[in-house]
């Protein structure tokens, strides 16, 4: 007889971080052990990223899938180099076509740009992977065609999100509502047409999706359905390899992916509370995490107006990293009450987060994300491609360089994070969950290295995430008295559920071996050997 029980988790927990010589960090416990397991095969720590990510297309449908857009940093071996595997907007996307509309839709084909995550799969291997491409699907596969008992959380998240999606998109519906209802928590759940795609972008290395079969019945449905997606678009796309963008912090040098990611918000934030002497506070003190939330209300200002596609911006990102402008910027800081803040003036000249170790020194950092939970709603029938509504970041104010318009990237939420210590690497980490990411990793840098908080407990911390205008969510684990003194500083707070606040997982690289450490928002695991 089966025994009957809820899947409520009434008390908080203390998770342990993991000491080992390799390890894989995922939200999935599957998809960890899915990375895990290349490296025990003779792959490295690349092989292991790349199969994680594509294990977490299958088991966690709810935040990423292949129709995704994905960046990654790692270090290499020598140096550490940045991958942008986001797509651009379709050829026809012109700001005459979306005069007709107040706002870039959030669902539907006119929210769909290229999708980029099976080429940094692609580009990933290529360059870097020991095994066979086809290698790094088999877990994903087998999940796909035997089935996987579906998580508590991403059960939770599936159902929520069903209802927005439930009534638009039939072939939604079909892919992912079996009977028409979400899976509940350790529900067997099988998806055969999405491990037929999968064997076929394995057995092409990604031809297929993006100018063979798969490529043409996504056009297909497009044209059918009024999207503007073409079969050139998608036999455009191409990653590219980047230079990071960087701001050293006690020593500590955080690397981000540049625009059109919005990872330079991070670096602002971080850059403007150097300014400040922290020591003298209490990390979880009022006057500390007003600092805080100022610096980051600052950086979103900036990050808001001028983060686009690089052909668009308007001046060297590097810019707004210089010591001078970030000074200028922290000296509009009030200690004693809050403010709103408009973008600075230059002088011109729902996600997955992973990252992996191996014992010969690879680290990757590497994140893809369908953007808003499911994605633009738009399923390929009988395929299992979910498409991204990256497109929705898009802007329609005219002139601003992030404007709508065709091949271009958008600003991008999504950001990995890599540390380094005189040039060599130290910690691979991400906080996925929309503007939650910057916020997060300065969270995290912040505690880590200027209060000296162990990897496992900077995560387990309580968050906070600012919020148009005056208003700041706070999750649970925050003292009244505390939140207290923030509203006389002005702040409008507000209570958040822990869904809010991102998910984070991380990778630390000690005198012998790593310690990992994972999110316990989220249903995932770090696990090594």
């Amino acid at each position: 007889m089966v025994r009957i029980f809820n899947w409520n988790f009434a008390y908080p927990s203390q998770r342990m971080p993991v000491l080992a010589d390799n390890i894989v960090a995922t939200s999935q416990p599957l998809a960890s052990q899915a990375g895990l397991q290349m490296i025990r095969n003779g792959g490295n720590a690349v092989d292991a990223a790349v199969a994680a990510a594509i294990t977490l297309t299958v088991v966690e449908p709810t935040m990423n899938g292949i129709g995704s857009d994905a960046f990654a940093i790692l270090w290499d071996g020598k140096q550490i180099v940045g991958l942008n595997a986001s797509g651009r907007s379709p050829s026809g996307w012109t700001p005459e076509y979306f005069s007709k509309y107040d706002t870039i839709p959030v669902l539907g084909w006119d929210s769909v740009t290229v999708p980029g995550a099976v080429s940094a799969w692609v580009e990933l291997s290529k360059k870097y992977g020991q095994l066979s491409f086809h290698e790094l699907f088999e877990p994903a596969i087998n999940y796909a065609k035997n089935g996987f008992l579906v998580s508590p959380i991403t059960a939770q998240v599936w159902k929520i999100l069903s209802a927005m999606y439930k009534k638009r998109f039939p072939s939604f519906v079909k892919a992912f509502l079996p009977n028409g209802k979400p899976p509940k928590p350790g529900q067997l759940f099988k998806f055969p047409a999405q491990a037929d795609t999968l064997e076929l972008i394995a057995k092409t290395k990604g031809e297929a999706f993006y100018s063979g079969s798969l490529a043409k019945k996504i056009v297909s449905y497009a044209q059918e359905n009024g999207g503007l997606l073409t079969l050139e678009d998608l036999e455009k796309h191409k990653p590219t390899w980047e230079d990071t963008l960087t701001i050293v912090y006690n020593d500590f040098k955080l690397h981000e992916i540049p625009p059109n990611s919005q990872g330079l918000a991070a670096l602002v934030m971080l850059g403007i509370l150097k300014n400040f002497d922290l020591s003298k506070y209490n990390i979880d003190s009022s006057e500390f995490l007003h600092l805080e939330i100022e610096s980051m209300k600052l950086a979103f200002a900036d990050a808001y107006h001028y983060i686009s596609d690089p052909k668009s911006l308007e001046f060297n990102p590097n810019y707004l990293l210089e010591h001078d402008y970030l000074n200028q910027r922290a000296n509009l800081i009030n200690q004693k009450f809050a403010q709103v803040y408009d973008y600075g003036s230059l002088k011109r000249g729902d996600t997955v987060y992973l990252t992996t170790a191996d014992v010969n020194g690879l680290m990757v950092s590497y994140i893809q994300s369908n953007f808003w939970g499911f994605g633009s709603g738009i399923v390929i029938p009988n395929t299992g491609i979910s498409l991204q509504n990256r497109g929705c970041a898009f802007t329609l104010e005219d002139g601003h360089p992030n404007q709508v318009g065709p091949n271009k990237r958008p600003y991008h939420t999504i950001i990995p994070a890599f540390v380094t210590n005189k040039e060599e690497p130290l910690m691979s980490f991400g906080v996925m969950g929309g503007p939650m990411q910057p916020q997060g990793h300065v969270q995290l840098m912040v505690r880590i290295f200027e209060f000296g908080q162990n990897p496992q407990a900077a995560i387990d911390a309580p968050r906070w995430q600012v919020q148009p205008g005056l208003q700041v969510s706070f999750e649970s684990g925050f003292s009244d008295h505390l939140l207290s003194n923030l509203k006389g500083l002005g702040h409008n707070v507000v209570k958040g559920h822990y869904f809010e606040f991102g998910g984070a997982q991380l990778i630390y690289k000690l005198e012998n071996g790593y310690l990992g450490a994972s999110d316990w928002r989220k249903d995932g695991l770090a696990v090594g050997f």
